[in-house]
């Protein structure tokens, strides 16, 4: 594959990245060209297979996590991952409209589209937010310790969303381009 990091091939590979690769292969029955790339450097693949089971092991669902994502991607123009959380949302019970809304950072429900916008100003801010948007995000409902599980998921999202912007990852999910929206949202 032409992409700007290698995408390695997981036939070939082996040490450290051939492990990890065995063990997404086992869990999801696939090895996503994310994973493929993220081998170049075992020290990487292993930090982002571990903030995936940090971010699981949180307070927050799975669904919640997939709107996150969605939010956060959008937000940093990630086709690869847009693409990639739009099928994982799915099997997570988003529909279609939710989706695009969750990309935009709007959701039915107050709390939810709260943490999304928090989500949304911490990644296009650099962190950088204001103290009327800590207080707006908790009165929705969040925690202190909710608020920093969003940056963790903030966190997490960008470096995916940042390695596939460096290496032009090659999207091998149903393709989903930022900022175009088929469904209206909620």
């Amino acid at each position: 594959m032409s992409t700007r990091i290698e995408t390695l091939n997981p036939e070939t590979t082996t040490g450290t990245s051939k492990e990890l690769f065995n063990a997404v292969q086992k869990k999801l029955g696939f090895i996503p060209n994310l994973i493929k790339v993220f081998g170049n450097s075992p020290a990487t693949l292993k930090s982002y297979l571990s903030l995936g089971e940090l971010t699981a092991s949180g307070n927050f669902s799975n669904k919640f996590r997939e709107q996150l994502a969605l939010a956060i991607a959008e937000e940093n123009s990630c086709n690869y991952c847009l693409s990639a959380h739009t099928a994982i949302g799915k099997m997570n019970g988003l529909t279609e409209e939710q989706t695009e809304a969750s990309r935009q950072g709007l959701a039915t429900d107050a709390k939810v589209q709260a943490g999304l916008q928090f989500a949304q100003s911490v990644t296009k801010n650099r962190g950088q937010v204001s103290g009327s948007e800590i207080a707006a995000v908790k009165a929705a409902g969040y925690n202190d310790g909710d608020v920093l599980e969003i940056v963790l998921n903030v966190v997490s999202n960008t470096l995916t969303n940042y390695v596939n912007h460096i290496a032009e990852t090659e999207i091998d999910f149903p393709k989903v381009e930022a900022g175009q929206f088929a469904a209206v949202a909620e």
